[in-house]
């Protein structure tokens, strides 16, 4: 049986990966901070605590050498510089980026969003080949973009398949967009407003299609960055009526023309201009075939937000997405807006 590692095993995308490749007859060791495990998995599943951050922890994880190294959140160079040390004890690993290190014709990126003029005009879809940021920033993408150029500079160490997903969603999300409805929905809101007509685009990476992903690399081991989506990219609007069929409502949503009025018709989804990513070199190279569809993939989630929502605060419960939007759920805004 193979012997894979997979890093960062507890996260939103690990799960499904472990879950994966334990079906797929790989013996998994599932490395975190904290050790735990999902009670999904096979109870074959080998448990252990990783802090990559002391030096030689990885070194010794992988010990005399393992056939696959899956990275879910290596983050920058630094990260790749010790997965390529692992040269000749690794058979071939997959390593997750972000398709944030994509960059239009003008420079623009997903740093300079919030800048006027700042949204990135790209082509529709973006493919693999399009340009990316520098690597010599300070933000998120730029360390991505760094990790990136490292692992392919040294990419004669060891097969490495770079995998760029977009919005990322599913349960165990800190960023878990869709709770702009759902929310709403047990909240017993009956109006909503979405700006850009509800017609913007964002494109979804479901974490089990991910997953699939990362199997499939796994078992046709190669150097090559592919992006790592759905095969569908939805509206806001029809997000918004997904997630109602899930709930089983029916409310009704305003539209403005252009941009959100504050917050009002602000949503995680809510851009001037598509972000869209072309599917077409992971569906060549690996045979890649989504294996659940936005809409499938939404009682699942749905009934983990619902959860872990309780009688908790959003804001506790996901303090990533407070941080980012914290005025997603200003009600007295959007009555205000609806009474004008």
């Amino acid at each position: 049986m193979k012997k894979a590692v997979v890093i960062g095993a507890t996260g939103q995308i690990g799960r499904p990966v472990v879950d994966a490749l334990t079906r797929d007859g790989w013996e998994v060791t599932a490395a975190s901070r904290r050790g735990g495990r999902d009670a999904a998995w096979d109870e074959g599943v080998r448990t252990v605590r990783l802090d990559r951050s002391e030096g030689t922890a990885l070194a010794a994880l992988v010990g005399d050498g393992c056939d696959l190294l899956v990275d879910l959140v290596a983050y920058d160079a630094g990260h790749a510089r010790q997965l390529t040390s692992l040269a000749g004890r690794v058979g071939s690993a997959v390593v997750i980026s972000s398709v944030s290190v994509y960059e239009d014709a003008s420079g623009r990126s997903f740093d300079t969003m919030g800048e006027p003029d700042g949204f990135p005009a790209y082509p529709v879809p973006v493919r693999e080949t399009q340009r990316t940021i520098a690597e010599g920033g300070r933000s998120y993408s730029n360390d991505k973009a760094a990790l990136e150029g490292a692992l392919l500079a040294g990419g004669d160490a060891f097969p490495i398949t770079v995998l760029r997903p977009a919005a990322v969603h599913g349960p165990y999300s800190a960023l878990p967009r869709e709770l702009y409805f759902v929310k709403r929905n047990l909240d017993a809101r009956r109006r909503r407003v979405l700006a850009y007509k509800g017609e913007s685009r964002f494109h979804p990476s479901n974490v089990r299609n991910i997953a699939e992903l990362v199997r499939l690399a796994a078992a046709r081991p190669g150097t090559r960055v592919l992006n790592a989506c759905d095969d569908e990219t939805p509206t806001s609007a029809e997000i918004g009526a997904a997630i109602d069929a899930v709930m089983g409502v029916e409310p009704q949503t305003a539209f403005l023309d252009g941009p959100p009025e504050g917050s009002v018709g602000q949503t995680p989804w809510s851009v001037p201009l598509p972000v869209v990513f072309d599917m077409s070199a992971a569906q060549r190279e690996l045979g890649y075939r989504p294996v659940v569809s936005y809409a499938e993939s939404l009682p699942e989630t749905v009934a983990w937000l619902t959860g872990a929502l309780g009688e908790r605060d959003w804001r506790e419960c996901f303090p990533r997405l407070a941080q980012r939007y914290p005025d997603l759920f200003d009600y007295a805004a959007e009555d205000a807006w609806f009474a004008a």
